[in-house]
């Protein structure tokens, strides 16, 4: 027995509804190929992976979170978090493949294959195998378990029956409602000895990919749980009981995952006008000063408050050699657009005030009301 669906009431088929009608605006303004949407798109990998990782306690800045993105080394974070975040990075890049698979289906060994991509760099968690024995899940600070996992015996049927029901879709349910109950179910039986949230945000990704649940990019949760993280282990909380309680209802936790995705939504729809604002002021100033258009890109990134590196100035514009990169980043410095930190190879450039106060004034015709509760 897994948990159950619970049927939509009212509120909740509202609230979905205003999610979809968020995706497709989204979908609607990504639709004409604009040279910003590169940016839009890496920001929020970057992102994502940002949060995932750090709900495990594998703690980046986002411009180190983008640099292993990349395939750059980051320049602050600890090699346990550079790990984490390129198995992350590696295990989404196998999902991206996976959503495009014209038949698509589910199997206990496609659940397996991506626990090892992800968990690939810790030989002791096991990669790619079920736990061999009882889990337990604890809240260190309180020095108490919050959870323990159902019987290991019982493992490889839960997860078969979670496979067969996501081969098997309820007509009724919708694509949201399907990848959080695949998300909650596999979280719930644990069956890896590590990685478990990852692995089931991982497939809640997988899932909504695979419905067509918006933009496969912007369609992720996981920069918003790893903002929320307090309230997505206490929903989880919620639904566990300290221990394996499938018969629990499941409501709580949905209209969690709706409340995620409206304001996620709404965050994205957002950061893609502002990011359409930046660039065209951004290409004034260019005009002014006689920049390479290629150069808005490092300009973009640095306004955001990132670290711009010449490696990842060169990550982020086609065929640009090291010494080229250089030769730009020279530039945007010496047109006051810019400044360098650093020597040598650690050396990095940040936002001159100039771009940064074209942000602060972005951020501070932000409505609030973007993160409203729309249960209450």
């Amino acid at each position: 027995m897994l948990f159950e669906t619970p049927q939509l009431d009212a509120a909740e088929r509202s609230v979905e509804a205003d999610i979809n009608e968020l995706r497709e605006q989204l979908q609607y303004r990504l639709r004409r190929p604009q040279r910003w949407h590169g940016l839009l798109r890496r920001m929020a990998r970057g992102r994502a992976s940002r949060g995932s990782n750090s709900i495990e306690g594998y703690h980046a800045s986002l411009d180190d979170a983008l640099a292993v993105a990349d395939g750059v080394d980051p320049l602050d974070a600890t090699d346990d978090t550079r790990r984490a975040l390129v198995g992350y990075r590696d295990a989404m890049t196998y999902v991206g493949q996976l959503a495009d698979d014209p038949r698509p289906s589910y199997s206990a060994d496609l659940l397996r294959s991506l626990h090892f991509i992800m968990m690939s760099a810790d030989m002791d968690a096991r990669p790619g195998q079920w736990r061999i024995g009882d889990i337990f899940v604890r809240d260190e600070a309180r020095e108490v378990t919050v959870y323990r996992g159902p019987d290991v015996d019982d493992v490889p049927r839960l997860v078969d029956e979670l496979v067969r029901s996501l081969n098997e879709p309820v007509a009724s349910e919708s694509g949201l409602v399907r990848a959080a109950m695949a998300h909650l179910n596999l979280v719930m039986i644990h069956p890896f000895r590590d990685g478990n949230g990852r692995m089931a945000r991982c497939l809640q990704s997988l899932v909504l990919a695979r419905e067509g649940v918006g933009d496969r990019i912007f369609g992720s949760l996981e920069e918003y749980l790893g903002a929320n993280t307090q309230a997505y282990y206490d929903v989880l909380g919620v639904m566990g009981g300290g221990s394996w309680h499938p018969e629990r209802d499941a409501r709580p936790w949905i209209r969690f995952v709706l409340t995620a995705h409206l304001r996620q939504g709404r965050i994205e729809l957002r950061r893609l006008r502002e990011t359409m604002q930046l660039w065209e002021e951004l290409e004034r100033t260019a005009e002014q000063l006689s920049l390479p258009e290629r150069t808005l890109s490092a300009l973009a990134v640095a306004a955001q408050g990132l670290r711009v590196r010449n490696a990842t100035y060169r990550a982020m514009t086609e065929n640009l050699t090291d010494e080229g990169a250089s030769r730009d980043l020279r530039r945007l410095t010496d047109a006051g657009l810019l400044v360098p930190v650093g020597e040598k190879r650690g050396r990095f450039y940040r936002a001159a005030p100039q771009l940064t106060a074209l942000r602060q004034a972005m951020v501070a015709e932000r409505d609030p009301r973007e993160l409203a509760d729309p249960f209450q």
